[in-house]
């Protein structure tokens, strides 16, 4: 389960994720590197600088593509010191004012600590500066904090770091894209014909403590095109009668048929319908159905180009 929400995760940054167009990433390597636009060569003893370009697109370019908002004291042409300590010193601050940025703005991740999104070589670097002398912690300009620290081996750093990774791409996206989503066209639809019969999904903050606000507003949006469109999708279906009504409530078992998703895509493209969604099940009972209709659901999408890297 996992593995499938990073690959969702991976997917949609990479396609939505960055001003001018797509920018491949991948959960935890690309983003732990990709903090700067100047990183240290492979022997960091020679001190040499290595510059990536002004065309390499880094985290705080993407925090500030989705967001508008530049992080404190952190520019999207941040290079990185040359000294171990205070490099790694420097990356704590930065992934600690990344944390404090999305927290202030909805995020929740009290399970993240900014040391978790280090690169591992880094992080034994960083436990090494923690439980060293007082000497070298005051060169590295930090205080001693054993109280908090938490040690990690190797093997589960990486699981850690991949962790803390995915649970910050999703709740960027929880407070930067949900919140463009608008109740006022799902409100227009629901006053349409005789779509007011179907109950709608409260948006109310407190009416809900799965979803928020913005995703039952999308629930709404579900509910509202289903009910609108289904006689006209599936009028002349060849594979069963127009389906019920029903009331979709969640993201996963009320979209399992494709039914729902099929209707949404015929909203805007109802040049499909002949060519894709009349031969869809409209009763499905066993998996070759639902198997079926998915896979016409998604040659539906990738004909009108909506390649977002979804699989049956």
């Amino acid at each position: 389960f996992f593995q499938k929400t990073r690959t969702a995760v991976k997917n949609w940054f990479t396609l939505f994720g960055w001003s001018n167009g797509q920018n491949p990433i991948s959960i935890p390597y690309s983003l732990r590197r990709d903090v700067c636009k100047i990183q240290m060569a492979s022997s960091e003893e020679k001190g040499f600088k290595r510059g990536l370009g002004k065309y390499t697109k880094t985290l705080y370019d993407m925090i500030f593509h989705l967001s508008g908002e530049l992080l404190p004291s952190i520019t999207t042409s941040q290079s990185l010191h040359l000294d171990p300590v205070e490099r790694i010193c420097q990356l704590h601050c930065e992934h600690s004012t990344l944390l404090a940025f999305i927290k202030s703005k909805g995020a929740y991740l009290p399970h993240v600590k900014p040391e978790f999104l280090l690169e591992p070589d880094d992080y034994r670097k960083w436990i090494q500066v923690q439980t060293g002398d007082m000497d070298e912690l005051r060169k590295g300009g930090m205080e001693n904090s054993d109280k908090d620290l938490f040690i990690l081996e190797d093997g589960s750093f990486e699981t850690m770091s991949k962790q803390a990774w995915t649970d910050v791409l999703l709740q960027i996206y929880k407070v930067f894209v949900l919140p463009r989503v608008s109740s006022c066209k799902v409100t227009d639809l629901f006053s349409l014909g005789k779509t007011h019969s179907m109950p709608s999904i409260k948006s109310d903050p407190l009416s809900s403590n799965i979803y928020s606000p913005h995703e039952r507003t999308i629930l709404n949006w579900l509910n509202a095109h289903y009910e609108k469109n289904r006689k006209t999708v599936w009028r002349d279906c060849q594979k069963g009668e127009v389906p019920p009504m029903r009331w979709i409530v969640n993201f996963d078992r009320d979209l399992l048929d494709g039914l729902v998703l099929a209707a949404q895509v015929a909203s805007y493209c109802p040049y499909l319908i002949a060519t894709h969604f009349v031969r869809m099940y409209t009763n499905p009972r066993v998996p070759e159905h639902f198997l079926h209709n998915c896979l016409i659901l998604v040659n539906a999408m990738n004909a009108v180009n909506l390649a977002t890297g979804i699989k049956v």
